[in-house]
């Protein structure tokens, strides 16, 4: 059969980013045969059993779900080849790939990867965009290969970053553009049409998978590297320090210029923001390795998220005591 209309499709795919991929090819003229996407797992303070996005959706439009510990299993793989998938795609599904996988459809596999690659392949390509300070980000169409993020590239859009993007703000944007990307690429591609272009290795850039201790806030760093790492982790792994003993969450910040000539970490009085903030009003700063960190929202353990000023007037002591120590 040619491969232009109503193939028969598998998504992998686990978070929201993968919802509008999913979407799009339900719409689409395509078949979806099934959805596969991590195991529920127990999340939040009470460890109640969660769902993936990308199931909810799934099973919305009666859809059949698979959710393996690991695709690439024997099992998995041979109830994926009794389905006589046409093409598997994958939108942040959390695992690598191996080839007896690869193998099942019978034209191939393509990934919908939310940078402009080679630039930040792996796991958390948003957050490395933030924390980098790049201008533009993307979302790249590629085909899947054993190596991570190395596949031949199909197609990019760009997308750019503005200095009020974080990670929550970004991924939506990429994973909307993301999806009408690859709806427009999977035909033409599925008839040979579109080549894909091999990646230059040379240029590739990596970032790991984020974990809790990553968004811890060094002051010794310049106040512009911990703005980008408060916007990259929000919204988790969430940017943090300590003061008394005790977890403080920086939920928004503005970098300042100028040193206090105090200690790394120290809290600062009260002052106005900047227009370009985008913030009113006052609200204190700490001193980092290179300039002031301002700190417009945060939150204590326990409480609520509030603004700068609000916490300042609610701690006795808080000005002149240092953060993080």
């Amino acid at each position: 059969m040619p491969y232009d209309r109503g193939m028969r499709v598998v998504l992998l795919g686990s978070p929201a980013f993968a919802l509008p991929s999913l979407q799009g090819l339900i719409d689409s003229e395509h078949e979806v045969v099934a959805v596969v996407t991590q195991p529920d797992r127990p999340a939040g303070r009470g460890h109640a059993t969660v769902s993936p996005p990308v199931k909810e959706l799934a099973l919305a439009h009666g859809l059949t779900v698979m959710q393996p510990e690991r695709v690439s299993e024997p099992g998995p793989v041979e109830a994926l080849r009794a389905l006589s998938p046409d093409v598997l795609i994958v939108a942040a599904y959390g695992q690598i790939l191996r080839q007896r996988l690869l193998d099942v459809p019978k034209r191939g596999s393509l990934n919908v990867h939310a940078s402009l690659l080679p630039r930040w392949r792996g796991a958390t390509p948003i957050a490395a965009a933030i924390m980098a300070g790049d201008a533009v980000t993307g979302v790249t169409i590629m085909e899947v290969v054993r190596a991570l993020d190395a596949g031949p590239m199909v197609a990019a859009v760009e997308e750019p970053i503005s200095d009020h993007d974080t990670t929550g703000s970004l991924e939506p944007r990429l994973a909307a553009k993301g999806a009408r990307l690859l709806l427009e690429v999977l035909e033409p591609w599925a008839r040979g049409d579109l080549p894909a272009v091999p990646q230059d290795d040379a240029l590739a850039t990596y970032i790991p998978m984020l974990n809790r201790e990553d968004a811890r806030l060094d002051w010794s760093l310049p106040a512009v590297d911990l703005w980008r790492r408060v916007r990259a982790f929000d919204p988790w792994p969430i940017a943090y320090t300590t003061w008394q003993g005790a977890d403080l969450r920086i939920l928004e910040a503005w970098p300042l210029p100028g040193n206090s000539g105090t200690e790394l970490g120290t809290v600062l009085e009260a002052e106005a923001l900047p227009p370009e903030s985008g913030a009113t009003g006052q609200t204190f700063s700490v001193q980092t390795g290179e300039g002031r960190l301002a700190v417009l929202r945060l939150q204590s353990a326990g409480k609520r998220a509030m603004g700068g000023i609000e916490f300042l007037h609610g701690q006795h002591g808080f000005v002149s005591s240092r953060l993080g120590a």
